[in-house]
């Protein structure tokens, strides 16, 4: 009778060990590949993305993710940096030709089913650009106008350039996160190429810019403060501050000494030296924050809005691959974002992050 209590004991011990194990696998859902870019590689010279191309590939993901908002966070968020642009362009397209909102998701479903029947049917798919960018999906409207444009590139077909100047207007959508700035992006030379090659049709949005207002009231404190911080003329803080301001500058000269001359520009935005040179840019240097009368707070307020939309990005990337159902994803974001993120992500249960240059 003696061994009947050990037993039950051994078979609770055993179930509480294989739930754990089970809530420990079932965590382990989520691998990110999480890649820095360029947002323009206009000027520089001609990129060699062969050993990016290959890593995606191996990695297999099922879903890519961009810096765009979704059509929700689109439509909530009443102001931020090109909120004027995205309006801008929704009235010269509506103005080309309008479709009710009611309508907008039949379109789109249509559309695309034709294009799976005709993937090389460019019409529709300057169709289906336009449904997406009425229906505030930028990051698919993208997409969908990012193929038709490299088709024109490769084939000549004025008629189909007609349509697509008279549908889209392509040379008016100039600022922002526009038609023009998407040629020589990140997107039309990393992430569309891929997610065409290996058959994904829907890029997912995870920017957030909840916080661009605060953000950028933060930053003209810091600049405003900034401004009379320099005004000391003491030896003592002028010798200190020219010691800080020169090693930031050098790190601004390499920056620009890597994008002129490197083939392969992406993966050393990836490296922890663009990062440091890169946080720079919009924090100064640690070692400024004791200074007599630099605007600490401020700085740190700035910071902080910082952090916080690198954190609705991440929590938008795990929220909207959990409703998919994507267990391996591609997150390609601005350089300036990449340690960040990937701090955050570290830092969740459940998911795996590499950047580029960690996936062998």
């Amino acid at each position: 009778m003696s061994k009947i209590p050990n037993l039950l004991f051994d078979m609770k011990y055993l179930l509480i060990v294989l739930a754990l194990f089970s809530l420990n696998v079932h965590a382990q859902k989520l691998e990110i590949l999480l890649i820095g870019v360029s947002h323009n590689y206009s000027s520089y010279l001609k990129q060699d993305f062969a050993d990016i191309y290959k890593k995606i590939e191996q990695f297999k993901p099922t879903a890519f993710f961009g810096e765009f908002l979704s059509k929700e966070d689109e439509q909530n968020v009443m102001d931020y940096w090109c909120k004027k642009d995205n309006l801008h362009r929704l009235q010269i397209l509506r103005q080309n030709r309008n479709i009710a909102e009611l309508q907008l998701p039949k379109t789109i479903d249509s559309l695309n089913n034709i294009i799976k029947q005709k993937p090389d049917d460019f019409k529709s798919r300057t169709d289906l650009a336009h449904a997406y960018y009425l229906n505030e999906d930028v990051a698919n409207g993208h997409y969908q106008y990012w193929q038709v444009y490299d088709h024109l590139k490769q084939h000549s077909d004025a008629d189909l350039s007609t349509y697509v100047n008279k549908l889209l207007s392509p040379k008016l959508d100039t600022t922002g996160r526009s038609m023009r700035r998407l040629i020589t992006s990140e997107y039309a030379l990393i992430e569309f190429p891929m997610m065409r090659k290996m058959g994904i049709t829907t890029l997912y949005a995870m920017d957030c810019q909840d916080y661009d207002l605060n953000w950028n009231a933060s930053w003209a404190a810091v600049d405003e403060k900034f401004a009379s911080f320099r005004k000391d003329t003491s030896k003592v803080f002028q010798s200190e501050l020219k010691t800080h301001l020169k090693r930031i500058n050098d790190g601004f000269k390499r920056y620009d000494e890597v994008e002129k001359s490197s083939p392969r520009v992406t993966e050393w935005l990836n490296t922890p030296e663009a990062s440091v040179i890169s946080a720079s840019g919009d924090f100064y240097s640690p070692e400024m924050y004791d200074m007599k009368n630099f605007p600490k707070i401020e700085m740190l307020s700035k910071i902080h809005w910082w952090i916080m939309r690198n954190q609705g990005m991440c929590n938008n990337v795990i929220h909207r691959a959990k409703v998919a159902g994507a267990k391996k994803v591609v997150v390609i974001a601005g350089a300036n974002h990449r340690k960040y993120m990937q701090d955050i992500f570290e830092r969740m249960p459940g998911v795996k992050v590499q950047n580029i240059n960690q996936l062998n």
